[in-house]
């Protein structure tokens, strides 16, 4: 990894797992994601994670219009760096995720590093009362789905958005195994260093939340990309915080926000994206860790700057 710079905190402020059931301040609508991201950044976010959702009935959707509808009024009021998703939604083809990020042509996009049984299923026998038909459904179906991200779609990604484009990548690796696919990729010299690595925790399917978990994951990626790397931590719930006070001390990155955990403290719901970015930027600050700006973030990942977007 990379010697200790500056703290990137990224903050993912709505994503395609948590529903509207699960909390009244999960950002829907195109203006609730723009005060969402707003916030967030105003809070010490260098990076904004986003998806869009349907303004109606708060599903995910790769519709690129709603993307074009959040976009240019966050890029209008922050200096943050937009880290468009592609991956989308649970059912969604390649074709649909990709669909904002050819609009975008953003400086950042995500991108899962293998396919996965990401189980949601669980997380449904919480609920009894649904705000929407469709949210239940969409969690149980992951007992019998796939997330797929095979080696072909991987490097269809790769070439159409971030070749194309000039785009940058936050690899999303939810297992030891996906940080091997991503020296894979490295060493058919598809992808130029530095790498921005997440290390995602806790979420049914892929690796756990336990700390020896994170020591695998980070004496793995140091094995096979020394110092060409930016690591980053995620995790989901309630060891969002723990987790990434834990890889910040070792050297990381760190991302907090709704998509990854509904909660700013124990059985407390978070009310914003910022109070999260908050909190973790006052963890940061009391371990003597400085925050890194969107442009020291920029620098950090060699990105091609907010001046050559789509939007």
């Amino acid at each position: 990894m990379q010697a200790r710079s500056k703290v990137i905190i990224t903050c993912a402020v709505t994503g395609s797992i948590h529903t509207p059931t699960m909390s009244p301040y999960l950002p829907v609508t195109p203006d609730e994601i723009v005060d969402a991201a707003v916030g967030a950044a105003e809070a010490g976010a260098a990076i904004i994670h986003l998806h869009a959702r349907d303004p109606q009935t708060g599903k995910p959707s790769p519709d690129p219009r709603l993307f074009m509808n959040f976009l240019p009024r966050i890029k209008q009021q922050t200096n943050a760096v937009m880290n468009i998703s592609t991956g989308g939604g649970l059912k969604m083809s390649l074709e649909e995720r990709l669909e904002a990020a050819h609009a975008a042509k953003p400086e950042l996009c995500s991108l899962n590093m293998g396919s996965m049984n990401l189980g949601l299923h669980h997380v449904a026998v919480k609920y009894s009362d649904w705000k929407h038909d469709w949210e239940k459904p969409y969690l149980e179906a992951t007992r019998g789905g796939i997330v797929s991200n095979t080696f072909e779609q991987i490097e269809r990604v790769i070439v159409d958005v971030g070749q194309a484009y000039g785009t940058r990548f936050e690899f999303e690796c939810y297992d030891v195994g996906h940080l091997y696919t991503l020296a894979h990729f490295l060493d058919r010299k598809l992808l130029t260093p530095p790498l921005f690595v997440q290390s995602i925790f806790g979420l049914l399917g892929g690796i756990g939340p336990d700390p020896e978990d994170l020591l695998h994951m980070r004496r793995t990626a140091d094995r096979l990309f020394g110092s060409d790397y930016q690591w980053s931590i995620l995790a989901a719930g309630r060891h969002q915080m723990g987790l990434c006070t834990m890889g910040a001390i070792m050297g990381g990155n760190v991302r907090v926000g709704l998509e990854d955990s509904l909660y700013a403290g124990k059985g407390q719901l978070a009310r914003s994206n910022a109070e999260q970015v908050a909190k973790i930027r006052r963890i940061l600050g009391e371990l003597s860790l400085d925050i890194a700006t969107p442009d020291e973030a920029r620098d950090m990942l060699k990105l091609k700057g907010g001046h050559e977007v789509g939007f």
